[in-house]
This record gives C-alpha cells, sequence and structure tokens, in this order.
C-alpha cells in the first residue's frame, strides 16, 4: 500500500472506530437546524443533551487513537519497476506484414499493392501507440516512483531518528482534528536530544461550559453557574485527557520510546500583574507504560501518576503555573 493508500485507510479506520459520543455530536448537529420548530420542551431536551454530549466529549478525547505506523514496510517496499518499450502492436503489425500472402480473389483483382501499402501503414500506427502508450505508462511510473522515493526517504528518516522527519510525518497526517475543533493548538518540536516536545494550547476558559444545565420535572431548562470546583474538575481532567490522546497519537506515529507533552492556559501571572500562557501540565509519556494503560476505564487525571509529569492543582483555585518536563532528564548516554 502506498502512503497516500495508509493514509486512507488509516482514515477509514478512524471513522470505523468513532466514539458514540462523537456520532451522537453529529446527529445533535443535525437536529440544530429543527431547533427553531421545536416546542419548548423539545428544545430544553435539546439544550440538555448537546450539554452533556459536549462534556462527555471533552472527557473522554484519550479514549481515541489512530493505527500504528510501520515505517520499516515503507523501507522494505521494492521501487516500482520502470516499464520498457515492448513494441507490443508494433511486433503483431510487423507480423502481420511478412507473413502476408495475397489470395487468388487479390491476385485477381490486383488487390495485393493496396492490401501491402494497408498493412504498412497499420505498422506505421502501432508505433505511435506503442509509443502513446510507453508514454503513459513512464508517466504512471514516473508519478508512482516519487511517491516510493519520497515514501522511503521519510521512512528511513524516522528509522534513523531524523527530527525533521518525524515532524513532516505528524503534518501528512494531522492526527489532532478532534482537538483542534475544541480550538486547542498544537505545536510539535524536537529537543536538542532528539525527543519530540508537544504543547498544546488547551484555553480551558472557552472550551469548559460556565453553566450546568439539566431538565426540570416540568420539563423546562434549568441552567445554573457551574461551581469553582466543578469546573476545575472538569478542566483538570480535560487537559489530561488532551495530553494522553496527543501522546497515543504521537507514538502511533512514530517509533519513539518517549515524547513529552506539556499543556499551557492562559493564567495570571503574580510577578507581572498581567495574562500569560503557562505551563500547567507537563508529562514525559513512554510508550511502554502508556499502552499498558486500559484508556476505556481510566481516569485521565489519576492517570497522570503513571508518568513523571508536574502538575500543580487545587479544586478550589484549578492549575497553578508548573515547569516544563526537561528532554535532558531523559537524554541517552552518548
Amino acid at each position: 500500500m502506498t502512503w497516500k493508500g495508509t493514509l486512507r485507510s488509516m482514515q477509514a479506520s478512524a471513522r470505523r472506530a468513532e466514539r458514540n459520543s462523537k456520532r451522537r455530536q453529529r446527529e445533535l448537529q443535525v437536529q440544530e437546524k429543527e431547533y427553531a420548530k421545536m416546542e419548548a420542551r423539545e428544545q430544553a431536551a435539546y439544550e440538555v443533551e448537546v450539554y452533556e454530549n459536549h462534556i462527555e466529549l471533552l472527557l473522554s478525547m484519550h479514549k481515541d487513537s489512530g493505527e500504528d505506523i510501520d515505517w520499516n514496510e515503507f523501507v522494505q517496499r521494492p521501487a516500482p519497476l520502470k516499464p520498457v518499450a515492448l513494441n507490443t502492436l508494433e511486433n503483431q503489425a510487423r507480423k502481420n506484414e511478412t507473413s502476408y500472402k495475397p489470395g487468388f480473389i487479390a491476385r485477381s483483382l490486383k488487390l495485393e499493392t493496396k492490401k501491402r501499402r494497408k498493412l504498412a501503414e497499420a505498422v506505421q500506427t502501432a508505433v505511435i501507440k506503442d509509443k502513446q502508450q510507453l508514454d503513459q505508462e513512464l508517466t504512471e511510473w514516473e508519478s508512482k516512483n516519487n511517491d516510493w522515493k519520497e515514501e522511503f526517504e521519510l521512512a528511513q528518516g524516522i528509522l534513523n531518528g531524523n527530527g525533521p522527519s518525524k515532524i513532516e510525518a505528524i503534518k501528512r497526517i494531522d492526527p489532532f482534528t478532534d482537538i483542534s475543533h475544541l480550538g486547542t493548538a498544537i505545536v510539535v518540536s524536537i529537543a536538542g536530544d532528539g525527543i519530540l516536545e508537544c504543547t498544546l494550547s488547551v484555553h480551558g476558559e472557552k472550551v469548559i461550559p460556565q453553566e450546568i444545565k439539566s431538565l426540570l420535572q416540568s420539563g423546562k431548562l434549568s441552567a445554573k453557574k457551574m461551581p469553582t470546583s466543578k469546573f476545575n474538575e472538569l478542566l483538570q481532567d480535560y487537559v489530561c485527557s488532551c495530553v494522553l490522546r496527543v501522546g497515543q497519537e504521537l507514538l502511533s506515529i512514530l517509533p519513539d520510546d518517549l515524547v513529552i507533552v506539556t499543556a499551557i492556559d492562559t493564567l495570571l501571572n503574580s510577578a507581572t500583574g498581567h495574562l500569560e500562557e503557562q505551563p500547567i501540565l507537563s508529562v514525559a509519556i513512554s510508550r511502554e507504560t502508556l499502552f499498558r494503560l486500559n484508556m476505556q476505564s481510566i481516569d485521565p487525571s489519576d492517570s497522570m501518576k503513571n508518568f513523571v509529569h508536574t502538575m500543580n492543582f487545587k479544586k478550589t483555585t484549578g492549575f497553578m503555573p508548573v515547569s516544563r518536563v526537561s528532554s535532558r532528564d531523559f537524554a541517552k548516554p552518548a
């Protein structure tokens, strides 16, 4: 399978494995068009379901991830064979020309000369068609060969630990769609020691709802301000879920043993009095530990205990700034 074919396969797999909450979100988006036509009770029930679905999505980002890529497969795949001129049509036309023997009627009606002229013309036509066929095959081969070279060089670079190759692969696959639609921005870089680092801006104030929506027994909508402690708990689980999701995606794409993922958000800098983007969670996610976890059952926040990480969080005050986990602590000795 070519690189493009691999991408299509991964996308199809992601669609097959789509969470119920994601499918329900799409269904609710369709229903949104009918919102104005709904009765008051239906509108209230719809708003509560949208709210609950949004919360479920926020807290289950880690339950999805792409397929692993076997870069050795790309390296071992042979280059496409370059087509050569077989002159199949010309050879057949020349065979027809040389084997022609006029029959009695052709000799009697003096048609031999005309027939031989047509056979000679057929040879020239065959030569042109053979060339056109070869040109088309060469064009197709050139495209396939360019894809193969591109795949081979990228795979070889990744297997050799080349930083730009790793980043290029991540850009091509673009595995973070489910997170980015929530406003989460992601930046990937390579540390000097070759360890991949990822920074995601979580924009918690914009993503986590400010209200709790529920249905009253009367069928009316209840919208109450979300308590600070509840807001902070949701934010913590959302941030940890996103970090786990990013770690899974990166380690599925790359053969690395470890990546460092840092979540940043806008916090008050007590030294300057200004709001600034600062790290709130930084995690060294190891392949061995990550893929041992049951992602369908874990609590995202509690799961951080399995990794080397920095996080300063309280239900009453939320996240406080922390230092990033340093890649130098995990660099292999030269």
